[in-house]
């Protein structure tokens, strides 16, 4: 079944170095802080925006504050009396935002959309912030009492994995130095001036602890404050645009395919479903599948792809899921060098989450905002040549929510 395209125009990242808190702004400042620069950057009249999506996972522990989409109609006077909705679904809620939006444009409710992914989580220390996001899991069963619940969980994929298959911690590290030194590129990832070196995340040290069980510190993504902005539209609008911009149609990119699937929320359900299937993540596995089926592209027409690596074991578990390699070999890739920027099929050329930072609600609309850039070529130092067709990954919980999209032209 043909779905009417939906356009990426444009849009904008906060830089994921800055701690708002330290700058005594609240929440509606990073929202304010994206959204307008989206718009300059996209030359969009604030005008022509008939709704907005946004995608948070946790403000009401972190800020204090719910009813986040009402704030949109705050950033610009022309914004009064849009419709707004706030969307949530732990670290994939940016993604969700992005479907509930591309579903309106699809069903030609409206033409121009705007979606915010936000996350502010430097309030509050680490022990506290650990125990909001154990909110992602199964909080009674799983995180509760739990220091770091999050760490210990995606610990426990990679020890799923060593099970079935063999895990040696060397590829890991080996997957983190590579996130680092991508966002060395990258002017608004938040290590962009952080040391790290693949030596150093192989091995335990005062600098890189052990949170819990295989992951150590480097194995981590960050604690990030950040919102990113991007603007979805119709066919009817995307032309306009196109003729005021001089731009031919086809080269705004668009949504080419997308998938959505959902898993037990606990842990040890999803590896007991799990057990007879090569793949650890069935689920996350069929998002890939449904997002390639819908954009008619396989694998080999994938120039690059943005992944989940909440920690290393999910980029890891992506390399295999995204059928880089066979179920189990992951390894193989990364000693390849395949998933190195000039690799075969470059992983998180931004950095991703390890290194351009992790804004837990605003992550799944970083990614499709750096499809876009890739696709464009727009990425700049992190640019991966010749890329028209980049794929994502989002992951929610402990491999609960995926979505996944294609990003082309």
């Amino acid at each position: 079944m043909s779905h009417p395209p939906v356009f990426i125009l444009g849009g904008t990242q906060t830089d994921f170095a800055r701690n708002w808190s330290k700058e005594n702004k609240h929440i509606v400042a990073l929202m304010r802080e994206a959204v307008l620069g989206a718009l300059e950057s996209s030359a969009i009249d604030a005008r022509d925006v008939q709704t907005a999506h946004v995608g948070n996972f946790a403000a009401e522990l972190y800020a204090h504050q719910g009813h986040l989409g009402a704030f949109v109609v705050d950033v610009d006077p022309a914004f009064s009396g849009i419709p707004t909705s706030r969307h949530e679904a732990a670290c994939a809620s940016g993604s969700i935002a992005i479907l509930a939006a591309s579903a309106e444009i699809e069903a030609g409710r409206y033409d121009l959309a705007l979606v915010v992914g936000v996350e502010q989580m430097k309030t509050v220390d680490a022990a506290v912030g650990g125990d909001y996001l154990g909110t992602a899991a199964w909080y009674e069963r799983e995180a509760r009492g739990i220091e770091f619940p999050f760490p210990k969980l995606f610990g426990r994929l990679g020890d799923e994995y060593d099970r079935r298959y063999g895990l040696k911690d060397e590829h890991l590290a080996h997957i983190a130095a590579v996130n680092y030194s991508n966002a060395r590129r990258n002017p608004l990832a938040q290590t962009r001036n952080w040391y790290m070196s693949e030596n150093h995340a192989a091995r335990q040290s005062r600098y890189n602890a052990v949170i819990g069980g295989r992951i150590k510190a480097s194995d981590c993504s960050q604690v990030t404050d950040g919102a990113v902005a991007i603007f979805l539209a119709s066919e009817k609008y995307a032309r306009e645009y196109a003729k005021r911009r001089r731009l031919e149609l086809v080269a705004i990119p668009r949504i080419l395919g997308w998938g959505h699937r959902t898993a037990p929320i606990e842990f040890d359900t999803k590896m007991a479903e799990s057990r007879s299937n090569p793949y650890i993540l069935p689920h996350t596995r069929q998002a890939i599948l449904d997002a390639f089926a819908r954009a008619g592209v396989s694998l080999e027409q994938i120039a690059a792809i943005e992944t989940h690596d909440c920690f290393t074991t999910s980029e890891y578990m992506a390399i295999d899921h995204f059928g880089i390699t066979a179920p189990g070999q992951s390894w193989k890739a990364v000693e390849e060098g395949v998933i190195e920027l000039g690799g075969a099929m470059p992983i998180n050329p931004s950095g991703g989450l390890i290194g351009a930072g992790h804004p837990v609600g605003a992550t799944g609309v970083r990614q499709l905002l750096d499809a876009f850039k890739q696709v464009t070529g727009n990425a700049g130092d992190y640019q991966v040549e010749g890329a028209k067709k980049v794929a994502t990954l989002n992951i929610g919980g402990s491999g609960t929510t995926s979505c996944a999209f294609v990003v082309g032209n």
